[in-house]
């Protein structure tokens, strides 16, 4: 079967990365890969330029935090803003690991079992032709329940209503229950622009049903 890729705004490949970005994707980003061997519980999907990933992983100082995200511009940002001046990781940051790539990788190894799993605002693609590349769909959703410890949630949170009925309708299809118990959430960039131009971004805990 064809690997169907993670999709979000933007490209793999975005703009040429500074002599520093290049040096600490080349020399940090191996250091700081996911190891099974570590207790992880905590996972952040599609982390943009790694804004709420590090806000987890200040408020959760004694977890393993797995930012994934394949796109190599958001993963250099990440990298820049968690290491200091000398080019070393912040004591605050230590805690964070990166995956640099489309998540099923790691998780169709169904070895992880996270708390917490975050997605927030993944591309909606609006268009109906394009709905097939919609990240959020009851497989995925159902690779995600695997993947979540007794207790476990999944988060997600979107400003495009329209994907929003969508993500309810694909939640029907799993094994995962809807908990209408939002978070509190920091303003991402995507949030901050509203792409979709709604009034306000909506959000979804869900649970497994056993």
């Amino acid at each position: 079967m064809e690997k169907q890729e993670i999709r979000t705004f933007g490209r793999r490949h975005g703009k040429k990365l500074s002599v520093r970005k290049a040096w600490l994707m080349e020399n940090i980003l191996p250091k700081i890969a996911p190891n099974e061997s570590e207790n992880t519980e905590i996972l952040e999907i599609g982390f943009g330029a790694g804004e709420h990933v590090r806000e987890i992983a200040i408020a959760n100082p004694d977890k393993i935090v797995i930012g994934a995200e394949p796109f190599v511009n958001g993963v250099a940002a990440l990298l820049s803003a968690i290491c200091d001046d000398d080019n070393k990781i912040k004591d605050e940051y230590k805690n964070i690991r990166v995956w640099p790539d489309d998540v099923r990788l790691i998780l169709n190894k169904n070895t992880y079992r996270f708390s917490e799993i975050w997605v927030l605002h993944p591309d909606p693609w609006p268009k109906a032709r394009h709905e097939k590349r919609r990240l959020l769909s009851g497989e995925f959703l159902n690779l995600l329940s695997k993947n979540l410890a007794t207790g476990g949630k999944i988060i997600i949170g979107t400003d495009h209503w329209g994907y929003y009925d969508w993500i309810v309708d694909q939640v029907s299809k799993t094994n995962l229950k809807i908990n209408q118990n939002a978070p509190e959430i920091i303003k991402t960039r995507y949030q901050t622009k509203n792409m979709a131009k709604t009034s306000e971004p909506k959000y979804l805990i869900l649970t497994n049903v056993n």
